[in-house]
């Protein structure tokens, strides 16, 4: 597996507001985040695997919508999850 339990729980306690709050916007975005570089660096070895690729657009458009629902919840938050993870916007 690519991702242990250990490493989720790091990865929530660094982006969300504590390990176990699994459920913060901002710890699911960097998770999907996480994901989302995983299948790419795997598509660039199997470009033919499509359904990968679907998976990917998938989570690419639920980071998305996390975004947006965050910009418009709390903008200060937004930018901080944004430059955090050093996604474009």
């Amino acid at each position: 597996m690519y991702l242990t339990p250990e490493d989720k729980q790091k990865l929530f306690a660094k982006h969300g507001k504590s390990k176990t709050d699994t459920g913060s916007a901002e710890g699911q975005i960097a998770l999907f985040t996480h994901r989302i570089e995983h299948l790419s660096k795997h598509l660039k070895a199997n470009h033919k695997d499509y359904n990968t690729e679907r998976s990917l657009v998938k989570l690419v458009g639920k980071r998305r919508a996390l975004l947006d629902y965050l910009m418009k919840k709390d903008i200060l938050r937004y930018r901080a999850i944004v430059k955090e993870l050093g996604l474009r916007k």
